[in-house]
């Protein structure tokens, strides 16, 4: 509803879909690895985890604001399969509330994850690709695009080194990128499609890539005790 809060119908904070009481209390991925974006307890914010101490991925940094969970879920689920713009936006705005001006300044191009050609037909709707066509033109960025080779099996269930094999050469990139370059999805699992689409974007000219998402699903299940 218009100038209602997204999670409890509330009035809404200035112009924002949410309510300040609904915002703050958001599942935010504070405490999370800076490289991969791993949610980590409170007291090893700002290091890095043992994953990326051990081989660090393609991407430089990923920014992922929130944990993938609570009303997170409820929304991403709307916005991916029932295809929702009103949840799409307010994802879209949370991610953007979650940046700062050195981050929205940092990107020369945008690179949604791409669904196999097979997959977009089925689902009708592809969600990265809507949320990088807003935020492009909301940065004023170009946006560019992968391709995903092959229909990989479903990633549910693997584990990081599983999901890397399983999409190893899985994505091409064919036009030239800029040097610096994001690339976007909605949620980040173990971050093993966003390193495939990195290694293809950095074949295909870029120097740096960031890996940007909306929410991050915590590794070993609950976190709970560890906030």
């Amino acid at each position: 509803m218009p100038g209602r809060c997204a999670f409890c119908l509330a009035p809404t904070l200035d112009d924002r879909p949410w309510c300040r009481d609904c915002f703050e209390t958001l599942p935010w991925n504070l405490a999370a690895c800076p490289v991969c974006a791993e949610p980590q307890p409170v007291a090893s914010q700002g290091r890095r985890c043992g994953t990326c101490l051990r081989r660090a991925p393609a991407f430089v940094r990923a920014r992922v604001p929130l944990r993938y969970s609570e009303e997170v879920v409820w929304l991403v689920r709307r916005f991916k399969f029932r295809a929702s713009p009103r949840a799409g936006m307010v994802l879209l705005a949370l991610l953007e509330a979650s940046l700062t001006e050195e981050a929205r300044a940092w990107p020369q191009a945008l690179v949604p994850v791409p669904l196999h050609a097979s997959r977009a037909r089925d689902r009708g709707f592809d969600q990265a690709e809507w949320l990088a066509k807003r935020l492009a033109l909301r940065l004023r960025v170009p946006l560019h695009h992968g391709t995903r080779l092959r229909d990989t099996p479903s990633q549910r269930g693997l584990d990081r080194q599983q999901r890397r094999t399983n999409l190893r050469r899985g994505f091409s990139v064919v036009e030239p990128l800029p040097s610096r370059v994001v690339l976007l999805d909605d949620v980040m699992t173990t971050g093993a499609t966003l390193e495939a689409l990195a290694l293809a974007c950095l074949a295909a000219g870029a120097e740096e890539v960031e890996a940007w998402a909306i929410a991050r699903t915590p590794l070993g299940g609950n976190m709970s005790q560890a906030w």
